[in-house]
């Protein structure tokens, strides 16, 4: 009785298609890795999928990273990225201090921050969806 289970199971349909000629790689649904734990590419699906895919090209879609240091002078302006022509923004002129200016910067030459004076630029952001 058990190995009539056996026969009919999984494994038998397996068996049957491999007798029946049809290559093991197409009897896969789908590629497992070598230790038989599907990967974190493997499993992802939709957003997650196309982040993973996107860091794999070394772009960063979503701002996931950690963005790069800047001086803040008129050479080396902070990175605002934006998808719109203006942007507000807050700067924290000291380290302590607990007041934010905040000022619009819009798109073109670096602007100055009116209290501190660090400078600050707006590049355009495309969004990946």
């Amino acid at each position: 009785m058990a190995a009539r289970l056996l026969v009919r199971g999984p494994c038998g349909s397996l068996r049957r298609l491999a007798a029946a000629g049809v290559p093991a790689a197409r009897v896969m649904t789908r590629p497992m890795a070598a230790t038989d734990i599907p990967t974190d590419e493997e499993q992802s699906t939709g957003l997650e999928r196309k982040t993973l895919q996107a860091l794999k090209k070394g772009m960063d879609p979503y701002s996931i990273l950690k963005p790069k240091d800047y001086a803040g002078t008129k050479e080396d302006p902070h990175i605002v990225p934006s998808i719109t022509e203006k942007r507000l923004v807050g700067c924290i002129c000291e380290e302590d201090n607990t007041a934010v200016i905040w000022f619009w910067l819009h798109s073109g030459n670096p602007q100055r921050c009116p209290s501190c004076g660090s400078h600050y630029k707006l590049e355009h952001h495309e969004v990946p969806h």
